[in-house]
This record gives structure tokens, C-alpha cells and sequence, in this order.
């Protein structure tokens, strides 16, 4: 029995520095999910001014741009996927992952070939513990990313898109991330960048159609600036969603952690006190029958 008590004992020191550690993670969240979630809110009205912006010269000028025409001389696909790079966010990663596989499967079965381009140590280990090769990788800042990353990110994967088919050119671009709704709810998107898809360029019923424009120099020196700007600017907002998420998605998952340690503590402790019950009923009935013994002799 004293064997017993000193064993919940142990456990509840060592979930008592458990549940400190989880009460610490969380609170490091929490302090910085406010300007993760900032940070991806104030994106949004430049990432939909500038596509207000493409949709403008895509919906006025008739011209034929790389970056909007379907690549016919290639079956190779490039993929990003935007995971995390530290664990203890719950499922955050796994599900992101878990998308980018179905994905796979799903281009693969069109006959398609797959070039991964990977953010975050999670998504890494991943796909090289299941020996795919990783076209190039970006690691170290997924919870905080920044906009240097996000345009080397764009430039790698504009550069794979309008490279010849020889030298190992990409006809498409997909990108999987987990896209940030609530502090309760992240929703992982996969999303076709290139070629690209101007989507704003019809204008909704009951709004005002868009502007004439006159463009100068000319329509296609406007779009060669825009389009690489576009493509920055999505995948940094993808960058900022990713981050947001993976920051409320550990903030949940330490909290429950945290509530998991002290049942555990309280557990142990009911089950130490028991051991220690029976442990002095064990010495008092062994007291009781010594006297018995002296007595009857």
C-alpha cells in the first residue's frame, strides 16, 4: 500500500508540472491570437482591392496574360500547403494535412503530376516520413509569419509557373490552408491560385458596375504589375489565416489539456488518499492482533 501512495503520488507531482506548462502554452496563445487575428482582418481590404483592381484589366482589356491561360505542355501540379510548426494545437495540422491528401489523390486520379511546396515543420515531417519529395520548404514563423517569407513564397512558386515544361514548369497552383472563421471554428480551404481566376470581374446584382478605366502605359504593363501583386498578396492572407488558426486552435487545445490534468490530479489524489486509508486500517488491524495475541498468551 505505502508502495501505492508513493506512485499517485509521483503521478500528481509530475501532472501538477504537466498542468503548468499547458496553463503557460495557453496563455501564450491568448495574448498573441488577438494580433494574429488583427493582423489577417486588416489584409482583407487589400487583397480585395487589388483583386477589384486585376478584375478591372481582366474585365476591360482583352489580353492573353501567362498567368491567366491554361497551360497546355505541362501535367505538373504544384501544391503548397500551409501547416504549423510547433504541435500542441489539437488537430490543427492533422487536418490541414488530411485535406492535402485527398488533394493529392484527387489530382493524381486526373492524371496530374504533384510538386510540393510545404510551410511549417509539421507539414515537412509529414510528407518526408512518407518519402514524397518537397520541391522546396519554408519552416520557423508559421504562427507569426511575415511579408519577406510571404513574397519568396510567391516569387518560388511564379517563377515554378512560368518556367518551360523542360526545365520543370508547373501548369497549375493550388493552395491548402486552414482559413480562420471563429476562435471555435478554422476551416481548411484548398484554393486555385494559377492560373488565375478573377472571380470579382462580374458585377453582383444590386451593385455598382465597375469603372471604365484607361490604362497606362498599357493594359499589359498594368497587369505584369498586378498579377505578381495579387499572388503576394493571397498567399500572405492565406499566411495570416493559417497563423490565426493554428494560434486559437492551440489556445483550445491547451485549455482542454488543462482541464484534462487537474481531473487526472484529482483522481490521483483520491486514489492516494484511499491507499493511505487502507494503509493505516492495514497497520491498525496488525496493531489489534499483536495485543490479541499478548493477551491470550
Amino acid at each position: 500500500m505505502a508502495g501505492s501512495q508513493r506512485v499517485y503520488k509521483q503521478r500528481i507531482k509530475s501532472t501538477q508540472t504537466l498542468k503548468k506548462m499547458f496553463r503557460a502554452m495557453e496563455l501564450i496563445a491568448a495574448s498573441r491570437i488577438g494580433k494574429a487575428r488583427d493582423r489577417a482582418v486588416k489584409a482583407s481590404p487589400y487583397s480585395r482591392a487589388i483583386t477589384r483592381a486585376v478584375s478591372a484589366v481582366a474585365t476591360h482589356a482583352n489580353i492573353d496574360h501567362p498567368l491567366t491561360s491554361e497551360r497546355t505542355d505541362t501535367d505538373r501540379v504544384a501544391v503548397l500547403v500551409v501547416t504549423s510548426d510547433r504541435g500542441m494545437a489539437g488537430a490543427y495540422s492533422a487536418t490541414v494535412l488530411r485535406e492535402a491528401e485527398r488533394l493529392r489523390g484527387q489530382l493524381e486520379a486526373e492524371g496530374k503530376e504533384i510538386q510540393l511546396y510545404v510551410t511549417g515543420r509539421r507539414g515537412v515531417g509529414h510528407f518526408t516520413f512518407r518519402g514524397r519529395e518537397i520541391a522546396k520548404s519554408w519552416v520557423g514563423d508559421s504562427d507569426s509569419p511575415h511579408a519577406d517569407v510571404a513574397d519568396d513564397i510567391a516569387d518560388t512558386l511564379i517563377a515554378a509557373f512560368g518556367a518551360d515544361a523542360e526545365e520543370g514548369g508547373v501548369g497549375e497552383l493550388h493552395v491548402v490552408f486552414t482559413r480562420f472563421r471563429t476562435m471555435v471554428t478554422q476551416e481548411p480551404q484548398v484554393i486555385r491560385m494559377l492560373p488565375l481566376e478573377v472571380v470579382d470581374g462580374v458585377t453582383p446584382p444590386g451593385a455598382d458596375p465597375l469603372p471604365l478605366y484607361e490604362f497606362e502605359p498599357s493594359a499589359d504593363d498594368v497587369l505584369d504589375a498586378l498579377l505578381p501583386r495579387y499572388v503576394r498578396s493571397r498567399i500572405f492572407n492565406a499566411l495570416l489565416q493559417a497563423a490565426a488558426s493554428e494560434l486559437a486552435a492551440r489556445q483550445r487545445a491547451m485549455h482542454t489539456a488543462t482541464e484534462n490534468a487537474e481531473d487526472l490530479i484529482r483522481t490521483y489524489t483520491r486514489l492516494a488518499n484511499s491507499a493511505r486509508q487502507a494503509e493505516i486500517t492495514q497497520e491498525i488491524s496488525e496493531i489489534v492482533s499483536g495485543a490479541d495475541a499478548l493477551a491470550a498468551s
